[in-house]
């Protein structure tokens, strides 16, 4: 996996597909989950790329780059690998996230002809043009709305909002159908409980009239996966700390902080290990080393 780079070259996500392809177990059961950070650059002025936008870790607009990625999970114990990157950059482009999102979506399918049927969207890509997108191309979702959305039970009941529903017993367990405004489909709901405690709602369109809210929790709770990959790019790539001010040689290093993530996150399934005793035994190994014969002695005066 080891590579060496010139600065003229242009580093993209496809050369770290060209790595991931092979790796990942791809099965109709898998998973994409699609999310996005942002890389802190708010000390920069100088810098291309880099925006004003909201950072959800701190809940207020920073100065940084944003990313938006689809990620391939195994399940709730296997293995989780970037899949895709864009960068997010709407002065250049035009896009918003959720078109950057439409593009991995679209490319993961009919480029990359993965397998993974179940997409896990986060809730601020939650909206009827990305549902009416993942079902077209035969995707079954799984996301999250708030209780101040509105939906509707039946044509007599009128439009209510998601904490005003009668949740019976055979509701908790089953779910209950419901329609949601601008989607042409009926879509299922589950009271679920996120990550931080608070009570969500899981809404998918999974044709499966036999999931239960135990199946729709365990399937909300796999997008949680995902949060090991941006700690590890910021911990051990050094991915919010390139300092350059043009903006190829930030793709370039971001590109390389997701190859240095996946050679480490390789070494550490051989090893058995979790990411972070790996990285930890590699610098003990260097510092022993350097200890008993350094390479730099220590400078004495004569």
């Amino acid at each position: 996996m080891a590579a060496e780079y010139r600065m003229s070259e242009r580093l993209t996500a496809r050369t770290l597909w060209e790595f991931v392809a092979g790796l990942i177990a791809d099965t109709p059961e898998a998973f994409r989950i699609v999310e996005d950070n942002v890389q802190d650059k708010r000390c920069s002025r100088f810098m291309e790329l880099v925006k004003l936008q909201y950072r959800g870790a701190e809940h207020r607009l920073v100065r940084g780059i944003g990313v938006v990625k689809l990620v391939h999970s195994a399940g709730a114990e296997g293995d989780v690998y970037p899949m895709d990157y864009r960068r997010h950059a709407p002065e250049q482009d035009g896009k918003t996230k959720k078109d950057q999102f439409a593009d991995m979506a679209i490319h993961a399918v009919y480029a990359k002809n993965t397998q993974a049927k179940r997409i896990l969207l986060d809730s601020g890509y939650a909206s009827a043009q990305n549902w009416k997108l993942v079902h077209r191309l035969g995707f079954v979702f799984f996301t999250t709305r708030k209780s101040n959305r509105m939906v509707r039970l039946s044509k007599e009941g009128g439009w209510i909002h998601l904490d005003e529903i009668d949740w019976t017993a055979e509701r908790l367990e089953n779910g209950v159908m419901a329609k949601l405004k601008e989607v042409p489909f009926p879509m299922r709901l589950f009271p679920v409980v996120a990550a931080d405690g608070n009570m969500d709602w899981a809404i998918t369109h999974c044709p499966d009239e036999t999931l239960t809210a135990q199946a729709a929790q365990e399937a909300s709770d796999v997008r949680w996966q995902v949060e090991e990959r941006p700690r590890g790019l910021k911990q051990w790539s050094g991915m919010e700390t390139c300092r350059c001010r043009k903006g190829r040689s930030q793709r370039n290093h971001m590109a390389c902080g997701c190859h240095a993530w996946l050679a480490l996150k390789v070494k550490a399934k051989a090893f058995g290990k979790t990411l972070y005793p790996t990285k930890h035994d590699l610098l003990s190994d260097y510092l022993r080393a350097e200890v008993r014969q350094p390479r730099i002695p220590t400078f004495m005066l004569a």
